[in-house]
């Protein structure tokens, strides 16, 4: 098993957050970005910090060096006992939430990368929501996964930035839209730091050992069934997954009980598949390194959790975890098989490598036994939802509108943006078995639909569902993220959490 390496502070630790109330150009700290709207001028709250840097921010702004579009970034140099450096990062022409936290997590990276161990952040008007974003994608940026790389020489060696002062226009309201902030940041970044683990270190009983590490930091109930129980629960479908390897499945149980006694719990859901070769039906080989970012969604739920019961949420929450591997041996699953879920559905498995939605029919049947309020589970579950929405939109989809609604709304407050895909009862034709009640998997096409449709056969309550397969991790550099997790769906769980405690 890889070791850690002795460099950079790793990325699953915490991220220093604070805040500062005054001029910006007074702060003194190696590097502050200042957030910037295109086609409007410099605002006049940056007099003094335009004079510390000899005029070049108006100067930058008036010769059209620096226009405020997304992504875009101009460096400065300041003298006197302020800001050292001031990096300019555009807002884009509308400067919405969404904006204002990809140009914090901008400008995070770009903090990161220069070497600077500490920043300051500031735009204009900073308050409630906006410094709870600000504080969530300056932390976002800065993460970065070290590991199990090797340090370089200790006098080449830049230092990571740890932490970062977000300037408020106001100091009321601040310090709590801040601890917002940061539990949403550090539950992030526990996530972000799951999924990049490698297979052979993050496994099921990683993931259960986490659960039970959260569970004595945030006084959680955590509760962890193997494969004995699930025997005796009849989980015949998670079972046929877990077949093939000889890690113990997981199934992983934690409680928070911020709501009244007899509140009916909002369940979480996620996917846990630490690693997935497709089983029998065996992925190719070219990129199946990737999947070991099949447990995504059980990272979600862990740093979600993590974060709710951290914001001291006044509302009852479970978070339910599937966690297995699906791998090819002679005792795997074959293609052909029929098996039975804990809900007595029987299930003919033609395609092994469709093994999240048989790990998540028992998950969602173990759900009801909660008597939940609503049940949202988080799945990279479909190739078929990148074919249809990329890289851009998690696939939301589930049996009750208003659910729904509320979910997309959730995804959009917390910069995750959900597309609703249809459910109409003709798609399940496409699933439809001679042998059993379903097959777990339908034709080619509507594969995200069909999926969801499965899954809805085990859900007996008010439920959502996102395949989060496009968004949980990028193939490819984003400008604000690198490679690797992106941190979906953990601030969509919490949003949501959070429109039903209020």
């Amino acid at each position: 098993m890889p070791r850690a390496s002795g460099g950079r502070r790793t990325a699953g630790g915490p991220f220093g957050l604070s805040v500062h109330a005054g001029d910006p150009a007074r702060l003194r700290t190696p590097l502050l970005a200042v957030l910037l709207p295109s086609g409007k001028p410099v605002p006049r709250a940056l007099a003094a910090l335009d004079r510390v840097t000899g005029g070049g921010i108006a100067r930058a702004v008036r010769r059209k060096d620096f226009r405020g579009n997304r992504d875009e970034a101009f460096l400065l140099y300041a003298e006197g006992r302020g800001p050292e450096r001031v990096l300019l990062v555009g807002l884009g022409a509308s400067p919405d939430a969404a904006a204002l936290l990809r140009a914090a997590t901008l400008a995070g990276r770009r903090g990161n990368a220069m070497g600077v161990e500490r920043m300051a952040l500031w735009a204009e008007g900073l308050e409630d929501a906006a410094i709870e974003n600000a504080a969530v994608g300056v932390s976002l940026g800065a993460w970065e996964f070290t590991q199990f790389r090797t340090p370089p020489p200790e006098q080449e060696r830049a230092k990571p930035l740890i932490a970062a002062t977000v300037c408020v226009s106001r100091t009321r309201g601040a310090a709590q839209a801040l601890g917002r902030g940061t539990a949403v940041a550090d539950g992030q970044r526990l996530a972000r730091h799951l999924a990049m683990l490698p297979g052979n270190v993050c496994t099921p009983s990683y993931l259960a050992n986490e659960a039970r590490r959260i569970g004595r930091r945030r006084r959680l109930r955590v509760t962890v069934l193997g494969r004995r129980e699930m025997r005796h629960l009849k989980m015949g479908s998670f079972l046929a997954v877990a077949q093939g390897t000889p890690q113990d499945p997981k199934l992983i149980v934690l409680e928070y009980r911020g709501g009244r006694r007899a509140q009916a719990p909002v369940v979480l859901v996620g996917k846990g598949l630490c690693f997935d070769s497709g089983g029998i039906s065996i992925k190719p080989a070219d990129r199946m390194e990737w999947m070991k970012f099949d447990m995504s969604g059980a990272a979600g739920v862990l740093g979600a959790m993590e974060a709710i019961a951290r914001m001291k949420l006044r509302i009852n929450v479970v978070g339910l975890i599937g966690s297995t591997t699906n791998m090819p041996s002679g005792t795997a699953m074959n293609p052909g098989d029929v098996v039975r879920a804990s809900n007595g559905k029987t299930i003919e498995i033609v395609n092994t490598d469709a093994e999240g939605r048989l790990v998540l029919a028992d998950v969602l049947s173990y759900a009801a036994r909660f008597k939940p309020q609503a049940v949202v589970d988080a799945a990279t579950l479909t190739g078929a939802v990148v074919v249809a929405l990329g890289n851009a939109a998690t696939g939301v989809m589930g049996n009750d509108q208003g659910l729904v609604d509320e979910v997309l709304a959730a995804c959009k407050r917390g910069g995750e943006p959900g597309w609703q895909l249809p459910q109409w009862p003709e798609y399940k034709e496409l699933f439809k078995s001679d042998i059993a009640d379903m097959k777990n998997a339908g034709a080619r096409g509507a594969g995200t639909i069909t999926a969801a449709l499965f899954l809805a056969e085990f859900t007996d309550y008010k439920w959502a569902h996102l395949d989060i397969a496009g968004t949980a991790y990028t193939e490819t550099d984003l400008v604000a993220l690198p490679r690797g997790p992106t941190g979906v769906p953990v601030r969509t769980f919490v949003e949501f959490v959070r429109g039903r405690a209020r």
